[in-house]
């Protein structure tokens, strides 16, 4: 039988790329989401059956516990935006992350990959950096040797950052520029899963930071 993955927010913009490539090398894919009814384009990444979208509520162990069961890797690439309400920065990226790892490690999991991002090792940390880094602290300590992919700005067809900015851009002759003196340096969304299939097979364990090729 081939091996289970379960991709925790494995129907976003990462996830979903991450999804595509395990099946493509065979895994059976448990994509667990909050909505599985709004992740049903993911079924055609695999044969039938083989890509599954499932309900998950990081909050809770026993929603994790459920979609962890039977897994031989897991990834978790939940994230958010929300300051507050029950889905908010701490809930989600700090002990959510750490719940996950720790569920996993009961489980007797062998690999686990988690999404990170880029720079929030530094001292000058936003709320949203601080409970990044916790979740890291969380999941080192639940499950050593998880790899922890700190991925610099994705860009992929349906990201939320460059999409939005061609956007704005189509408005008008006159573009708002806000930090003109900062860089980035994008990294392309297939590579991003390319490094989490890695982890998820076991070539590689660790902390790794992901920039592209050119600085912008």
């Amino acid at each position: 039988m081939s091996k289970l993955v379960t991709i925790f927010g494995g129907s976003g913009f990462v996830g979903r790329y991450i999804a595509q490539q395990l099946a493509m090398k065979g895994w059976r894919v448990r994509v667990a989401v909050r909505r599985p009814n709004e992740a049903l384009h993911v079924r055609p990444y695999g044969a039938v059956g083989q890509v599954e979208p499932v309900f998950c509520n990081i909050r809770d162990d026993a929603s994790v516990e459920a979609v962890t069961r039977g897994s031989d890797a897991v990834v978790n690439c939940v994230g958010t935006f929300d300051r507050k309400g029950k889905n908010n920065f701490g809930a989600v990226q700090a002990d959510g992350a750490e719940r996950v790892a720790r569920i996993a490690a009961a489980h007797g999991v062998k690999n686990l990959v988690h999404i990170s991002a880029l720079g929030i090792d530094r001292d000058e940390l936003s709320e949203y950096a601080r409970t990044k880094r916790a979740g890291e602290a969380g999941i080192l300590a639940q499950f050593p040797n998880a790899m922890i992919l700190r991925p610099s700005v994705i860009f992929g067809q349906e990201d939320g950052f460059f999409n939005r900015f061609a956007s704005m851009s189509r408005m008008g002759p006159i573009f708002p520029l806000m930090g003109g003196n900062t860089k980035f340096q994008p990294v392309y969304v297939m590579d991003v899963a390319s490094a989490a299939v890695m982890g998820v097979e076991g070539k590689a364990s660790g902390i790794y930071e992901l920039g592209g090729p050119e600085t912008k």
